[in-house]
C-alpha cells in the first residue's frame, strides 16, 4: 500500500467516483470534493473506507475561488500537502453559438476553466515547497481537441485546460511534478444518456461507448512511480474517434 493522498474535484461524477475507487483499490488515500451532491460523496467515502483506506469530504464551489482557497488551504494545514490531484469537476451547457446566452457561456466557463485555476492556485506552491514528487491530472474532452457542434462555450474551455495544462506541465517539470491531460470521448454517463446513442456508435470507430472506469485507469498509471517520466501530455480515451 502507499498511503499517498489525492485530492479528486467532481468526486460525485460518473469519472471522479471512478477514479476514487480505483485508485483506492491502488492503496491510496482519497480526498473527495462535492457541490452539492453531499450525499453521494458520504456514499463513495464509505466505499473506500471499505477497501481499508482513508477518506474524507471536502465542499465548496469550484467557482467561487475564496472558498475553494479557504477550505483547501485549511486542510492541507491540518493533514498536509496531497501527493495527487485530479481535476473532474465541470459542466456543460449546450446550444448553438448565435442562440447561445451569456450565462450559458459564463457559467461552462467559469466551472471548466476557472476552476482549473481556483482549485490549482492555492495548492501549486505548497507542493513545491514539500519538495516531494507530486502528480496532477486535468480533464480536458474530445471536445476540446476537435470541436463540437453546439459546444462552442465547452469546446473553449476544454481547450483552454490543454494549454494551461502544457504550460503548467513546463513550470513544475524541474520539481518532479508531472501535469498531465485526459481527454475522454464519449464516456457512458447521466450526460450520453441524453445522446443518440445509435447515431453516435456510427461515427465512434469502436462502435461502442467509453466507461468511466477505462478513464479511471490510466489516471492509475498517470498517478503511479512509472509515469514519472510522462508530463506535458494529451491522452485520448476515445475509441479511436479523434
Amino acid at each position: 500500500m502507499c498511503n499517498k493522498e489525492i485530492l479528486i474535484t467532481g468526486a460525485s461524477g460518473e469519472i471522479g467516483k471512478e477514479c476514487a475507487l480505483y485508485l483506492a483499490n491502488s492503496g491510496y488515500n482519497i480526498v473527495l470534493h462535492c457541490n452539492k451532491n453531499i450525499q453521494k460523496a458520504q456514499e463513495i467515502k464509505e466505499e473506500i473506507e471499505k477497501k481499508g483506506q482513508n477518506a474524507r469530504i471536502l465542499q465548496f464551489d469550484v467557482v467561487n475561488r475564496k472558498a475553494a482557497s479557504d477550505v483547501l488551504l485549511a486542510d492541507i494545514e491540518q493533514n498536509g500537502v496531497y501527493y495527487g490531484i485530479i481535476l473532474c469537476a465541470g459542466t456543460h451547457d449546450d446550444n448553438i453559438f448565435p442562440i447561445m446566452e451569456d450565462e450559458q457561456w459564463d457559467g461552462v466557463l467559469n466551472t471548466n476553466l476557472n476552476g482549473f485555476y481556483n482549485v490549482l492556485k492555492p495548492l501549486v506552491m505548497p507542493l513545491i515547497q514539500a519538495k516531494n514528487k507530486g502528480r496532477i491530472i486535468t480533464m480536458s474532452s474530445v471536445s476540446g481537441l476537435r470541436g463540437n457542434r453546439a459546444q462552442v462555450n465547452y469546446s473553449a474551455a476544454k481547450a483552454g485546460i490543454i494549454g494551461a495544462t502544457k504550460a503548467l506541465s513546463l513550470e513544475l517539470a524541474k520539481r518532479q511534478i508531472t501535469v498531465n491531460c485526459i481527454a475522454p470521448g464519449v464516456i457512458e454517463s447521466e450526460m450520453t444518456k441524453e445522446l443518440d446513442e445509435n447515431e453516435l456508435k456510427k461515427i465512434i470507430p469502436m462502435k461502442r461507448y467509453g466507461t468511466a472506469k477505462e478513464v479511471a485507469s490510466l489516471a492509475n498509471y498517470l498517478m503511479s512511480e512509472d509515469a514519472g517520466y510522462i508530463t506535458g501530455q494529451v491522452i485520448s480515451v476515445n475509441g479511436g474517434l479523434f
